[in-house]
């Protein structure tokens, strides 16, 4: 199996420890606290650090991009995440997808004592001030964008676009809070590692891309072997992902002078279907056993 060492890399810019400090000083601003998961890689796209950040206010899980993950999967982690006592939906910010259900999830599962207490005390009409958290890329911006009706946050297919904390009106009952994306400082979990520069979390320009495609290969002959194959016209039994890649680049064409595979010509491919969801609906991880 080759092999891809992400943590030993200097891919934690200075903007996102200054992202850190501000998600902790603004807390106080805020009801609750709103996590974009990519629901792919629902554990590996959940920043330990904003976690303990965040003990100290109501917070709720969005699986986003369910429209591209597994959807047998995501239903098992919104349910794991349920069991937990964690308020959790999926969506799909792109299409708008089961968006119509966060404001009555919020209001009956995330806040329903605050509003309560509101309500007794005569303040029906002070709107819900949510804090909007989540790794790089992982979809914020679009959510925000999506429920407030506008182009407000800055939205690009690459991490780390927003650089600074911004407020935005959804509606006179709703404020969000829009941070910026924020990994965190050494990744100890190699395999949570690899998972998010599948996704592309972590920039392609520090990895190596070759080794990154051959183990996302390895993984998709595992667990969707025909969604693989079908992909690519293949047939074959090999499992090692060096001769995967090789294979479809020699399907594809990707030759150079000699017959020789443009390995990361292939590469790139690879990793491009899987984000784009041109290999179907993949999930990376399974939610933990009980």
């Amino acid at each position: 199996m080759p092999e891809i060492q992400i943590g030993n890399i200097h891919w934690f810019p200075g903007h996102m420890t200054k992202t850190k400090r501000m998600i902790a000083a603004n807390l106080s601003l805020v009801d609750g606290v709103v996590a974009l998961l990519d629901a792919r890689i629902p554990l590996s796209s959940c920043n330990p650090q904003l976690t303990e950040l965040m003990h100290s206010k109501p917070y709720m899980v969005l699986l986003n991009k369910a429209d591209i993950a597994d959807p047998n999967l995501t239903a098992q982690w919104v349910q794991y995440y349920k069991k937990q006592g964690i308020p959790a939906m999926s969506l799909d910010c792109i299409t708008g997808k089961c968006m119509k259900n966060f404001i009555p999830t919020v209001k009956q599962e995330l806040l329903p004592d605050l509003l309560e207490k509101r309500r007794k005390a005569g303040m029906v009409g002070r709107p819900i001030r949510l804090m909007i958290v989540g790794i790089p890329n992982v979809g914020k911006s679009s959510f925000i964008n999506k429920m407030a009706g506008s182009k407000r946050a800055k939205v690009e297919d690459r991490p780390g676009v927003t650089r600074d904390k911004q407020w935005v009106k959804v509606d006179e009952q709703t404020e969000f809070l829009d941070m910026p994306g924020v990994l965190w400082p050494k990744l100890d979990d190699q395999e949570a590692a690899v998972r998010l520069a599948f996704t592309g979390a972590i920039r392609d320009q520090v990895l190596d891309i070759e080794a990154l495609a051959m183990l996302l290969l390895e993984y998709l002959h595992k667990e969707y072997p025909k969604s693989l194959l079908d992909r690519y016209k293949l047939e074959t039994d090999e499992t090692e992902g060096d001769k995967l890649l090789e294979l479809v680049g020699r399907k594809r064409g990707m030759l150079l002078s000699g017959g020789v595979v443009n390995t990361e010509r292939a590469a790139i491919t690879v990793l491009d279907d899987f984000r784009g969801a041109k290999l179907g609906r993949i999930t990376l991880e399974r939610p933990p056993r009980d």
